[in-house]
């Protein structure tokens, strides 16, 4: 126990109080190792101390080991739960936390073998114990066919093959349709077969169908508690909205397509610029000029440096010119300066000479400096 007052003793001594050498130790602490059924350790699980008494909840994480640890615990009874991706996979009541170190393991190959023997349970608790572990293990199983369909899913589509790839995720969620990425999955290979459809009709519906999954996915994973707690859910989440706005796109439902791009960038800010792009390229298909010239000032707004960002405002802006009296174009305000700055940020990219053509059609002047490296005059 002496370990414990080292590093107080250390902390008073750097100040320079004086203070007896040791204090009344009130609380307890708690590890243990975590393995699964097949008695490897259990990864970023989480195992939960929750006392009966004092109320206090612990909430611990297992290392790459297995392992778990916490100092500070309020002595009582505890109920503890290994819980791993969200699903229980065990539990034990009424476990005592004193002022000494409390180990609790929670071997599941072991437990299964006490449960399976009843060694120190009740009938109740035994066959609790057996069904626990009996879903433990039915989930440990489900998971890695899943897997499985998932990777032979993801060859096929690698090569092409999207048909292959649909079957193989509808036997996914044949299996067990309650997992937002098979649907995820499944949508995306449905958008990715679309545009080899011969058939107009055929190629719609392979759109709808995509959308129609994208859905499930979302709305699976909205209502998931365990996804709730990822810190990584709304970048997941932007994702999906961002590949269903696509597929309602492609689809001509141009207004559905628009609202999830936007939900995509309200979900994840730090990449608002790309899902704002996509939006406004689909604004600027559909003709909405109004529209999609105000989102491409969101793009810039998100990321001065998107060059293409400038030229598809201006693209949007020269399609509302005028004729004036004197018969000339006359374009609104801010289309010379858009394609400007698009030739300053990328003087040599894709739409460079689209955009010189554009200021020539409005009489606006071409900077052709930029890009280059002035030479500096020699000293003599």
């Amino acid at each position: 126990m002496k370990k414990y007052f080292i590093l107080p003793l250390l902390l008073l001594l750097a100040v320079g109080i004086s203070a007896p050498l040791a204090f009344a130790q009130t609380t307890g602490t708690v590890k243990g190792t975590c393995k699964d059924i097949e008695g490897k350790p259990i990864a970023q699980g989480e195992v939960d101390w929750t006392g009966t008494e004092s109320g206090h909840v612990y909430k611990l994480k297992t290392n790459n080991k297995g392992e778990y640890f916490s100092l500070g615990v309020v002595p009582g009874k505890y109920n503890v739960k290994l819980s791993k991706d969200g699903k229980e996979l065990w539990h034990v009541n009424n476990v005592t936390v004193g002022l000494d170190e409390t180990p609790l393991d929670l071997d599941l190959k072991k437990e299964q073998s006490a449960a399976i023997q009843g060694q120190g349970l009740s009938a109740e608790q035994a066959a609790k114990a057996k069904e626990a572990l009996a879903k433990a293990e039915s989930e440990r199983k489900t998971v890695g066919t899943l897997n499985e369909k998932l990777n032979a899913a993801k060859a096929a589509s690698d090569a092409g093959d999207f048909e292959t790839a649909i079957a193989t995720l509808t036997e996914a969620n044949q299996i067990d349709s309650t997992r937002d990425l098979i649907w995820f999955k499944l949508g995306d290979a449905y958008r990715l077969a679309a545009p080899k459809q011969t058939d107009p009709a055929e190629k719609q519906k392979r759109y709808e169908m995509a959308a129609t999954d994208y859905e499930k996915a979302i709305q699976l994973r909205g209502a998931s508690d365990a996804a709730q707690k990822d810190p990584d859910n709304n970048v997941k989440m932007a994702a999906y909205y961002n590949n269903l706005a696509e597929a309602y796109s492609k689809a001509h439902k141009i207004d559905e397509s628009i609202a999830n791009y936007t939900k995509a960038a309200q979900l994840d800010p730090a990449h608002s610029a790309t899902y704002l792009f996509n939006e406004g390229a689909v604004l600027t298909n559909a003709g909405r000029a109004d529209d999609a010239i105000a989102v491409w000032d969101k793009v810039i707004a998100a990321d001065p440096t998107k060059a293409a960002a400038y030229y598809q405002k201006g693209v949007n802006l020269i399609g509302k010119e005028t004729i004036g009296p004197d018969g000339k174009a006359v374009a609104p305000p801010g289309t010379a300066e858009a394609f400007q700055k698009y030739l300053e940020l990328d003087p040599t990219g894709p739409f460079a000479e689209g955009a010189k053509a554009m200021l020539a059609s409005i009489g606006a002047p071409v900077e052709t400096g930029f890009g280059t490296t002035k030479k500096k005059p020699v000293k003599k």
